[in-house]
């Protein structure tokens, strides 16, 4: 029997760097299951190895000039790259990334996937809710998670003042919306 036909999925280019109120007290990362299986999804490829070049210190500091929140891959975030994309040589790339409020869900919640080795996120400030293979996820300040090679996600909801640090690996890697 012949595979049915999909349609192509949109492919973004490789992303490459970009230049409130406290939490309530309860758990930081707050789940429910999904109810069926999701339909097999295209994988990205991306490299097994991960080639290290000699590093070099570095330190970024806030107030540095070139340290501003500057537009990236989405249009409804501001980005501050930390700087280890050039102290790594292009192995890592890391920043922070600020959602801009309110949120609205015909702009944000686009299913897509990354090609990557390693995908990191950490809480600062404030929340945001997403979708990721299936399973809905509510992260709040404190929480970390990491997102697989190529797992469908979607960001669903945050708050005003959400703000999170991304670490990625390989520093150059492919986005594509399904």
């Amino acid at each position: 029997m012949a595979a049915a036909k999909k349609p192509a999925a949109k492919k973004l280019s490789a992303r490459k760097p970009a230049a409130g109120k406290p939490a309530a007290k309860k758990p930081a990362i707050k789940s429910t299951a999904a109810k069926k299986p999701a339909a097999a999804l295209p994988t990205l490829k991306v490299s097994t190895v991960t080639r290290w070049k000699p590093q070099k210190f570095m330190a970024a500091h806030a107030s540095d000039k070139g340290q501003q929140f500057r537009k990236g891959l989405r249009s409804y975030a501001s980005y501050r790259d930390l700087g280890i994309s050039k102290a790594t040589g292009g192995v890592v790339q890391a920043h922070v990334i600020r959602l801009h409020g309110p949120c609205d869900p015909k702009v944000v919640s686009i299913r897509h996937i990354h090609g990557v080795q390693f995908q990191f996120l950490y809480m600062l400030k404030g929340w945001m809710e997403g979708e990721y293979n299936g399973r809905r996820e509510r992260f709040e300040e404190g929480a970390c998670w990491i997102q697989p090679n190529s797992i469908p996600h979607t960001v669903l909801n945050y708050s005003d003042d959400c703000e999170m640090i991304e670490l990625i690996l390989p520093g150059t890697f492919e986005t594509r919306e399904l």
